[in-house]
């Protein structure tokens, strides 16, 4: 299998802020630092991690369900990312926590246990981000119960 390439370009408008360019054919985000280091006035580069995490295990949840015929009745997840200091006083990414919310309940999905055992092991992001950063993972169904 030949390795696949992504190209996006920042280029910096004004101090912390920076235009994220990925193609022609998709919208320039705007990253920036919080004050005090910069304006706020986009997602910090932790931020952006984050929303890369949880996005792709969105996508590898949604897809292994898609895989099995099942309908997630809609999927949120919101992505906690702890920063601190490392033992050298510099800031890092120390852990990410994931929380999947699916709207259907446990109950209608069929292969719900297969589903869960393995959409994980197809992300992409997060199998390559958690080989040095901690990732928890947790799963909720429809009515609120945990299933993973």
């Amino acid at each position: 299998m030949s390795a696949a390439a992504h190209e996006v370009v920042l280029t910096q408008e004004k101090d912390f802020r920076f235009a994220i360019s990925f193609g022609a054919d998709l919208p320039v985000l705007f990253g920036d630092e919080g004050p005090p280091l910069g304006g706020g006035t986009g997602p910090s580069p932790e931020q952006l991690l984050a929303a890369a995490v949880g996005n792709c295990l969105s996508d590898s949840l949604f897809f292994a369900m898609k895989k099995f015929k099942q309908d997630p009745q809609g999927i949120t997840t919101r992505v906690h990312s702890t920063v601190g200091r490392n033992a050298e006083g510099r800031l890092r990414v120390l852990g990410i926590a994931v929380q999947v919310s699916l709207g259907a309940p446990a109950a209608s999905i069929d292969n719900l246990e297969r589903i869960l055992g393995q959409f994980e092991g197809f992300c992409t992001v997060a199998q390559s981000v958690g080989q040095g950063v901690p990732i928890d993972v947790a799963v909720f169904d429809g009515t609120g119960v945990r299933v993973k």
